[in-house]
């Protein structure tokens, strides 16, 4: 291969990474054996660069490496078969197969119908079947209480009225980090939806990081202008992150997801 045409695998390669990245850990349910699907698609296209340009978009030929990696393997999840992995596992198995899949492409990551198909190796309409067999199974399978960490009100009456109507209860909508934990430990939530930039120029991150220092595993759904600031791959990262602007689909999606990854005692089964 031209040093040229090194240079540009690279740099297609680097400026999708973060978005592969975190559809294979929402997919996984878990950051180290999502980060190891993605190690394993670079290794495919290293070893065969032609595979960037099996579809006319190389980020789509690239998530389309990524399922054949993951159907070889045979799609499992998280690999602890205790505690809040075993959990996902037992709901995982009664989804449709292939159906998370292709809901995850297309509202969280923005893939249209014909790019779904495109990546699965699937038609159309079965790519569209999918999807809604998706989102009514996940939403079907989990209900709880959610703390909307937003310091823009429109943005936090749109999330909660997204949120209230798939049937889970908000608890709060805090403007701010001392808020956020003062709120979290009144009413303990099952989810923690937050923005990364609160009114009082605090941060949303730390906010979710004390809350989770006190009542340790929260399911996390951070939505943000800039994902890049949060998929650098130095420091642990949050499994379902969405971009603002977000659409209803996108904030449906991601709350069902998970939901179903993080089930507990107090969500109903």
């Amino acid at each position: 291969m031209l040093a040229q045409e090194t240079v540009d695998l690279s740099a297609t390669v680097a400026r999708h990474l973060p978005y592969l990245r975190r559809y294979s850990r929402a997919l996984t349910g878990n950051q180290a054996s999502g980060d190891r699907y993605a190690v394993a698609v670079l290794e495919a296209v290293v070893a065969e660069p032609t595979t960037l340009m099996q579809h006319d978009d190389p980020k789509v030929s690239l998530f389309s490496v990524f399922h054949s990696v993951w159907s070889s393997s045979g799609a499992p999840v998280a690999e602890a078969d205790a505690g809040l992995a075993g959990m996902a596992q037992a709901h995982l198995a009664k989804l449709t197969q292939n159906s998370r899949e292709a809901l995850l492409l297309n509202t969280i990551e923005g893939f249209d119908l014909r790019e779904v198909s495109a990546i699965m190796g699937i038609d159309m309409d079965e790519a569209r079947h999918l999807i809604d067999i998706a989102l009514r199974e996940m939403e079907e399978s989990v209900r709880g209480s959610v703390l909307v960490i937003e310091d823009e009100a429109i943005i936090a009456m749109d999330i909660a009225a997204i949120v209230e109507g798939m049937g889970h209860r908000v608890t709060e909508n805090a403007r701010t980090h001392s808020e956020a934990v003062k709120m979290a430990a009144a009413d303990k939530p099952d989810l923690i939806l937050a923005d990364i930039q609160l009114a009082d120029n605090s941060s949303g991150i730390e906010a979710v990081n004390e809350i989770l220092s006190q009542f340790g595993d929260i399911p996390v759904i951070f939505i943000t202008a800039f994902p890049e600031r949060l998929l650098t791959g130095e420091r642990p990262e949050p499994a379902f992150l969405i971009n603002k602007p977000y659409t209803e689909e996108q904030v449906r999606s991601a709350v069902s997801q998970a939901m179903f990854f993080s089930s507990t005692d107090s969500l109903r089964n």
